[in-house]
């Protein structure tokens, strides 16, 4: 178990996204959330306490927690620099990083020699099988996107807190880093062997009673050229029964590729919707989810009514105005 309360450090963080760990965590965790630390040049803020090891010692954190998902998911010399002061100081340590912090043998060291211990969250845990394909009861709903990180999680989550006030049966399940260091539970998908991927995600959402939906946390994109493979092995594995279609308007590019475009919602809609069919035939598009973080109330309500005369199905921003449309869309499935 990962002892809370968090000290979540940002580090160098180019940007709000790249701290989208650490943002997951004080939005749906904000009682884990006592303080943030950033090194010089970090252009993330989660608005909570800046605070030094000594101050959040003192707050009674018990874990520092890397709050940052940088491309490649890498440990910089820089952040190396706290990481063991942060040891030497009796905080545990917490990441998701594809660079695992028991692999730093400097860290490893340190975490030995002061009895700390380090929790990698991208490490499967249990021997997953290949996928059958098998039919499996109750319901399953997965976001899709339009690239990375546009709010597939914050739907599925948003979703999961209006079915629960409802008295609907809802399980979030969560498929990365951040939703596993929010929930305590989940697969780490893109630390999975690719042909084990699938049965993963099958493992990950099992048999249910026929009124229990399983709302997956959706990763990647069909149309990101670097992460197409976990969202493949979510929509085969998954056998989802309705596709919530997940957008961020104001991208100029593809998450990390400014040579590549985002697709149109028509496209993922398409394809996304074609090969959910391949295991379960009877899956639908039931919503869009548009993140609109970056607009304001006017223009973001403007686009949400664009989008939802231009696809005939019910969009919000679930966030931001809440759920309800896209909970209500699931009636029909």
């Amino acid at each position: 178990m990962i002892e809370t309360p968090y000290l979540l450090f940002l580090g160098d963080a180019p940007d709000q996204l790249a701290a989208k760990v650490a943002q997951g965590i004080k939005d749906w965790r904000p009682e884990y959330a006592v303080g943030q630390l950033r090194l010089e040049g970090c252009k993330a803020d989660m608005r909570i306490p800046d605070m030094t090891l000594a101050e959040a010692k003192a707050a009674g954190v018990k874990t520092v927690v890397i709050g940052v998902a940088n491309r490649g998911g890498v440990i910089s010399p820089a952040w190396k620099t706290v990481l063991v002061e942060a040891l030497e100081e009796g905080f545990d340590l917490a990441s998701g990083l594809h660079n695992l912090l028991r692999d730093e043998e400097d860290l490893a060291a340190v975490a030995r020699a002061t009895g700390r211990k380090l929790h990698d969250v991208r490490i499967p845990s249990v021997k997953y099988p290949i996928a059958n394909g098998e039919k499996r009861r109750g319901k399953r709903l997965l976001a899709v996107g339009t690239d990375c990180s546009v709010g597939k999680m914050y739907t599925a989550l948003c979703m999961e807190r209006e079915m629960r006030d409802r008295g609907m049966k809802a399980t979030f399940r969560a498929t990365g880093q951040t939703g596993i260091l929010i929930t305590g539970d989940g697969v780490p998908l893109d630390a999975v062997i690719a042909d084990f991927m699938a049965g993963s995600i099958e493992y990950l959402t099992p048999d249910n009673d026929d009124d229990h939906w399983d709302l997956i946390e959706g990763q990647g994109s069909l149309f990101h050229v670097s992460y197409s493979g976990v969202t493949m092995a979510l929509i085969h594995g998954g056998q989802p029964d309705a596709l919530i279609l997940c957008h961020e308007p104001t991208r100029r590019h593809m998450r990390g590729l400014p040579g590549y475009p985002l697709p149109s919602l028509e496209a993922v809609r398409d394809m996304a919707l074609t090969l959910a069919r391949v295991a379960n035939p009877a899956c639908a598009v039931v919503g869009v989810s548009v993140n609109t973080q970056h607009m304001a109330d006017a223009e973001a309500k403007a686009c949400l009514a664009e989008v939802e005369a231009r696809l005939g199905l019910p969009a919000t921003d679930p966030f931001r105005y809440g759920a309800a449309r896209l909970v209500d869309a699931l009636a029909s499935v």
